[in-house]
């Protein structure tokens, strides 16, 4: 039976934005909302800073979570040597640059050396670091990273794949981009056979959408 390791299988984070930065936040909207040109004192815009302040508290509460504090104690002793995946994980974040979301599905794959976690705790670390501003490119280099250091495996492998709205309404305007990136660690890396299993998986899953 498996046995589980240490930690606390509940965790709820508290958003980022509280009391009194709350309260600065909803002003810099309302100035925001000046300087574009609007009148935040008419009907439709009243309640508009508290809205935005407390939406963006929501969408950057990953500054409030710890990988440690999502796993909690599920993590278990197990002698399972074959590759455990995750896939078509959604999720949602907001790129640095223009602060406009980026959104698609994450891939997650790792070998176990001995221990493993509970499948729900994958989808958990991508919503950690999925919720801060954030670039695809070390959001994928983070998830990997984590589940390293939470287990320790023989592998890991981490595709994500995104639509980013910078590029579909500003800019470029191509509506049909999208981004893939990944980072494998490991057997991922050091073992074809594993690499080529676990990108099959992978990029089947996002060519049997289309």
């Amino acid at each position: 039976m498996a046995k589980p390791i240490s930690g606390s299988d509940q965790f709820e984070a508290d958003p980022p934005i509280r009391g009194d930065r709350m309260l600065e936040f909803e002003n810099i909207i309302r100035r925001e909302l000046e300087i574009i040109g609007e009148d935040p004192h008419r009907e439709g815009l009243l309640k508009t800073p508290e809205r935005v302040a407390k939406a963006m508290s929501w969408l950057t509460r990953g500054y409030g979570m710890e990988v440690a504090d999502v796993v909690g104690d599920a993590v278990f002793e197990e002698q399972h040597a074959s590759m455990v995946m995750v896939r078509d994980i959604e999720f949602y974040s907001m790129c640095e640059h223009h602060m406009l979301p980026f959104f698609g599905r994450a891939h997650i794959a790792y070998i176990p050396d001995g221990r493993i976690v509970g499948l729900s705790k994958l989808p958990r670390i991508v919503e950690v670091y999925a919720r801060r501003l954030q670039v695809q490119e070390r959001l994928t280099e983070q998830v990997a990273t984590a589940i390293e250091t939470v287990l320790a495996p023989k592998g890991v492998g981490v595709v994500i794949e995104a639509s980013h709205l910078c590029m579909m309404m500003r800019g470029v305007e191509k509506q049909a981009s999208s981004t893939i990136t990944s980072a494998l660690r490991g057997a991922f890396r050091d073992d074809a056979k594993t690499r080529d299993e676990f990108l099959s998986l992978a990029y089947g899953s996002a060519n049997g959408r289309r």
